[in-house]
């Protein structure tokens, strides 16, 4: 399975196409427009939130309510679109028109974005060029890729949860979510503002964050996703690129502004002993082979053991500042301070949506590797016979 994305921040539309979603799965605009929805709201959100409200097209791959097997077309319209079509058309400016008086034409990066190096790489002394792509904005249709595979993955009884566990150096405890199923966690998470699972530690987040955004500045945070139900053994220790703690860590750090990942107790690992870290491993008839404990985030030599897969990854503050930040003219090379674009103060619960969306397809992907099917009735059974054969084993 794989997908490209195409589509600018203010252009027309946002498109991905997905190849290799096995056919006869059920599936709708309206699941994947629900998750959508999600990633607009969490608190400390700005002001394009309120301009549009994100719904998806699907123009090929589905037929009455079921995958056909073939690629699957996504079509996420921008509704702000109106007001750039001038500065973002795709056909060439008119003899005679100023550039500079449609363009907009940036000349100043701002610092943590995309923009300089971008410029420097593709040669757009037009740094628009460069932001309108690199924007995260571009995560709308990841997350729609993201619901389709969370729809397989239901499917194959397989559940996967995202939370907030730190905004701003208020964090969660991390037993909050001991003996939670995903299904519980999800009831809390929806109807909280920062979408964490802790009322305390939420509403404190909430006081942080508009004190925060009073004071011009923006805040980072950490997303726990939690992936209930894997069948032990997806992935392999055989090579580097086929082990699927990597592909987690990429799809993880592969979204705009994370910085960090880890997956158990993670970085916690480097201050205890062993003997605190490593999962001890237990038997007996009715589950097969089970772990004492699940330091290691249910990953070991590169696979899956079948308990919850848990990964984490840090977002670092939104570098698009209301108390700008200095930076240089790339033409005149002089100092001035960074521009400000519409932005968010904090979009941590909204990144732990597009984590939750981004692990889902790498977890189906994984899955779709080893299991070969073309129809979602044969890519049941082989999971099911899998999952047997490891309790037997």
């Amino acid at each position: 399975m794989r997908y490209l994305t195409a589509g600018e921040s203010h252009g027309p539309q946002l498109t991905a196409i997905i190849e290799g979603v096995p056919s006869l799965l059920p599936i709708t605009a309206e699941q994947i427009n629900h998750e959508l929805k999600r990633r607009q709201g969490g608190h400390g959100r700005g002001r394009r939130m309120q301009i549009e409200t994100d719904t998806v097209e699907i123009t090929s791959g589905i037929r009455h309510g079921k995958t056909l097997g073939s690629p699957i077309a996504l079509v996420v319209t921008n509704d702000d679109w109106t007001h750039w079509t001038k500065i973002m058309g795709a056909e060439p400016l008119a003899e005679g028109v100023d550039p500079n008086e449609i363009k907009r034409q940036i000349s100043r990066p701002r610092p943590g974005h995309a923009d300089l190096v971008g410029g420097m790489k593709y040669g757009h002394r037009d740094l628009r060029n460069v932001l309108e792509r690199s924007s995260a904005r571009e995560t709308t249709v990841r997350v729609a890729v993201g619901a389709v595979s969370k729809i397989l993955l239901e499917q194959l009884g397989i559940k996967i949860v995202a939370h907030v566990v730190e905004i701003g150096g208020i964090a969660v405890d991390r037993s909050a979510t001991e003996g939670m199923t995903a299904d519980e966690i999800r009831a809390i998470v929806e109807e909280d503002p920062c979408y964490c699972v802790d009322p305390e530690a939420s509403a404190k987040m909430v006081e942080l964050i508009d004190a925060t955004k009073k004071a011009g500045d923006t805040i980072g945070g950490v997303v726990e996703v939690i992936v209930e139900g894997m069948p032990a053994g997806v992935g392999s220790y055989v090579q580097y690129d086929r082990k699927l703690d990597g592909k987690l860590a990429q799809a993880m750090l592969s979204i705009n502004a994370f910085k960090g990942v880890e997956f158990g107790i993670g970085f916690d690992a480097a201050h205890v002993p062993g003997s605190q870290v490593h999962d001890e491993i237990l038997f007996d008839e009715e589950n097969g082979y089970t772990r004492k404990t699940n330091r290691l985030g249910g990953l070991e030599g590169g696979m899956s053991t079948g308990l919850p897969i848990v990964v984490r990854g840090v977002m670092k503050p939104i570098p698009t500042l209301y108390k700008p930040l200095q930076s240089v003219d790339i033409e005149t090379k002089e100092p001035f301070k960074a521009s400000v674009e519409r932005s968010d103060a904090c979009a941590v619960p909204a990144a732990s949506v597009v984590a939750e969306h981004a692990i889902a397809f790498e977890i189906a992907k994984a899955l779709l590797e080893q299991f070969h099917a073309d129809q979602l009735p044969q890519l049941k059974e082989q999971i099911e016979q899998q999952k047997q054969y490891s309790k037997e084993f």
